[in-house]
């Protein structure tokens, strides 16, 4: 081995060699661009030539800051006129101190544009308003006809028991006095063979339309009501008490009336 050459095991060689930990100058070279850079940007934003609006702006704001002086044409007229500074405006000073406050325009929209956006925008809710208004009202009335249609349905099937009950009663009393034929085919309960008829031949059915169309269809309130006053009137029989009185001025004095109503 050559003296030029140096000997990387001895220990000449590894003295030379600086003791530099893992990661520590990767981290200050790190943190040393990134001040580099903000100071550079800081720079660049000092030195950065403004716009044309932004010193717009900025002459704007101060000139708005400041108050007039007397230099000012209009602010000297004010004052030959008895005007003081911070004064209100009017004969009795009761007129507005500060300035009129100034807005800029930034958009391109016409001068009524704002009005005409707010008008729209208040008849967009009024008529967001009419729509739930009308939503509530139809619910409410769809929940009024269905609670109707409940009562109706619920008096319907009550009357139709009602009648029922007549029917058994009315076939009871007439066959104890010895009646054996109703009075009328449905002041007695069908009994299953009549349930279980064939229905009429179609040549009969055409025969009895002319009779069919003069009779009067009953409906189960007026056979219900015709039938209670049969048996108030032949039996001295009130459904509702379910009691035979003795007769009709034991009936008139002890039952309350010839309704479901009358008996609640």
């Amino acid at each position: 081995m050559s003296d030029e050459e140096d000997d990387y095991m001895s220990d000449a060689f590894l003295t030379k060699i600086q003791d530099v930990k893992p990661g520590v100058s990767m981290v200050r070279r790190v943190k040393e661009t990134i001040k580099k850079e903000a100071e550079h940007k800081e720079k660049n934003i000092k030195n950065r030539q403004k716009s044309f609006k932004e010193q717009e702006k900025e002459s704007r704001e101060a000139a708005l800051q400041s108050s007039i002086s007397n230099e000012n044409k209009g602010f000297a007229l004010l004052q030959k006129m008895g005007y003081k500074a911070g004064q209100g405006l009017g004969k009795q000073g009761a007129g507005r101190v500060e300035p009129i406050p100034l807005n800029i325009k930034v958009d391109r929209g016409g001068i009524g544009m704002e009005e005409m956006k707010k008008r729209k925008a208040e008849e967009e809710l009024e008529h967001y308003r009419q729509k739930v208004r009308a939503k509530q009202q139809n619910e409410s009335k769809s929940m009024e006809d269905f609670r109707s249609r409940v009562r109706t349905e619920r008096e319907e099937r009550k009357i139709e028991g009602d009648l029922r009950r007549s029917q058994r009663s009315c076939e009871q009393l007439d066959s104890q006095k010895g009646i054996s034929e109703p009075r009328e085919d449905w002041y007695w309960p069908k009994t299953e063979a009549e349930d279980e008829a064939e229905p009429e031949a179609e040549d009969e059915v055409v025969n009895k339309e002319d009779e069919e169309d003069e009779a009067v269809e009953l409906t189960p309130f007026d056979k219900l009501h015709i039938l209670t006053s049969y048996l108030r009137g032949r039996h001295f029989y009130c459904l509702w008490c379910g009691t035979t009185y003795n007769d009709e001025d034991d009936l008139s004095s002890n039952c309350p009336g010839d309704t479901a109503a009358d008996h609640e």
